[in-house]
């Protein structure tokens, strides 16, 4: 008799193995932890994280960290030096310098994650949908983006707020309108990618929708740029806010934020000033709009090597 048994090698094993770890559910549990663990040994992004918690929550939990109000004016104190009672100054108006980086925090974090995750939610939907679907949309579309991007952003957000007017919501929106087209045609090249794939064809010859594929079954596979492209996006609006408040095209300046604080530096209010001597007026608000940007592109960079499958060991 012959043994039918057939001895397997060390690769039939190991191919055994990850197929036990897939139909248990454990392996994409293993590729996360690897991603994680893979996240937090880059010291950057670490760093990054570290940064940015501290400033969000001295930001957001500003009434616990100042007793002033950031739009309270005291004229007897207007551009004082930094002292224990105003520890970062105040500016020429009088007010605390401290209370309005924190408070005006607030508003710049808002303007800068909101229309990063305002441009994903629109630029993601038309990618997977519409990049799936092709067709006379998808040209459409393609067309429209190839127009937003021609002209340079700063210029069309310019021309748009000299039009509408300037406030936090119409800045925001602004951001959104030119910022979803490169988040549309990032999204469609993936799903481009994706959708000549065996497992797509497997899911349309049975009769799947193309809805719930497009958003079930090729949405998570392009999630790891998104969230990555979304990091970088709020870097990007944030510096943005700060430069048109600096160009007067921002938030109105009644509202404090970083690049209202700063703007102090090219006007001055209704009081000119020497802006190297009344360092405090800017240059700590200035360090803190560079700490956060600087968090934020460490994690966004953390994120991206992470979840690249080519740098996954």
């Amino acid at each position: 008799m012959t043994n039918n048994k057939v001895k397997k090698t060390a690769l039939d094993r190991k191919l055994d193995k990850i197929r036990a770890a897939e139909e248990s559910g454990k392996l994409g549990t293993k590729l996360t932890n690897r991603t994680l663990r893979k996240l937090t040994s880059n010291k950057l992004a670490v760093i990054g994280v570290l940064l940015f918690a501290v400033i969000c929550l001295l930001c957001f939990g500003a009434p616990l960290f100042t007793k002033y109000d950031p739009m309270a004016f005291d004229l007897r104190a207007k551009m004082s030096a930094p002292t224990i009672e105003h520890i970062l100054g105040t500016d020429q108006m009088g007010r605390d310098i401290w209370s309005r980086i924190l408070y005006g925090g607030r508003i710049s974090i808002i303007v800068g994650l909101g229309s990063a995750l305002g441009a994903a939610l629109l630029g993601v939907t038309l990618g997977l949908y519409v990049g799936y679907k092709g067709g006379l949309l998808d040209n459409l579309l393609i067309k429209i983006s190839d127009i937003f991007q021609s002209v340079p952003q700063m210029v069309l957000i310019i021309i748009i707020v000299a039009l509408v007017g300037q406030s936090m919501e119409n800045l925001i929106i602004i951001f959104i309108l030119t910022g979803w087209p490169g988040m549309y045609r990032m999204t469609r090249s993936k799903v481009l990618s994706l959708k000549q794939q065996e497992f797509v064809q497997a899911l349309r010859a049975f009769g799947i929708s193309d809805v719930k594929i497009a958003f079930k079954h090729l949405l998570p596979n392009t999630l790891g740029p998104v969230v990555v492209n979304i990091t970088l996006s709020t870097a990007m609006f944030i510096l943005q806010e700060a430069s048109l408040s600096v160009l007067g095209y921002g938030v109105p300046m009644e509202i404090a934020t970083w690049g209202n604080i700063i703007n102090v530096i090219t006007n001055g209010g209704t009081i000119r000033f020497d802006w190297l001597q009344y360092w405090w007026m800017w240059l700590p608000c200035a360090i803190m709009l560079i700490l956060f940007v600087l968090s934020i592109n460490f994690i966004g960079d953390g994120l991206r090597d992470a979840s690249d499958p080519t740098q996954i060991g």
